[in-house]
């Protein structure tokens, strides 16, 4: 998909098996479907119990589409801004929004990610500070 010169304005289908593996993060599996200067689409599935480390993803914002188990995202102060997302919710995540996500349930979860922006996608931060 890539740097898929004189195909701009093709329409494209991107089957499972055409999704190569996208940036590993310990206890989750992304998929990369799409990836352009500006956006980048992916299947992303997170084991059991899985807690990331705290990122933002820069200019990028962020679309997740729950497919199966939890997805539970910390933000805000102090990572106290809780919502747990359940098959069929959306959620939004801002650019430079520091959070981390996880799957407190006891079986793996699937979640369809979009991002729209530009630049470099994730940056690993420390915790949120209290105020």
């Amino acid at each position: 998909m890539e740097g898929a010169v004189g195909d701009e304005r093709r329409v494209k289908l991107i089957r499972p098996g055409d999704r190569s593996e996208g940036q590993m993060t310990p206890g989750m599996r992304r998929e990369q479907a799409v990836s352009t200067d500006r956006s980048w689409a992916g299947h992303v599935t997170t084991e059991a119990g899985m807690v990331s480390g705290w990122h933002h993803h820069g200019d990028y914002e962020s679309h997740i589409y729950v497919v199966s188990g939890l997805l539970r995202m910390e933000s805000g102060p102090g990572g106290q801004d809780v919502v747990d997302a359940e098959p069929g919710d959306f959620v939004f995540v801002p650019p430079y929004t520091v959070h981390r996500e996880g799957n407190p349930a006891s079986a793996e979860a699937t979640v369809i990610v979009v991002r729209a922006g530009s630049g470099e996608a994730v940056f690993n931060v420390d915790r949120p500070d209290d105020t």
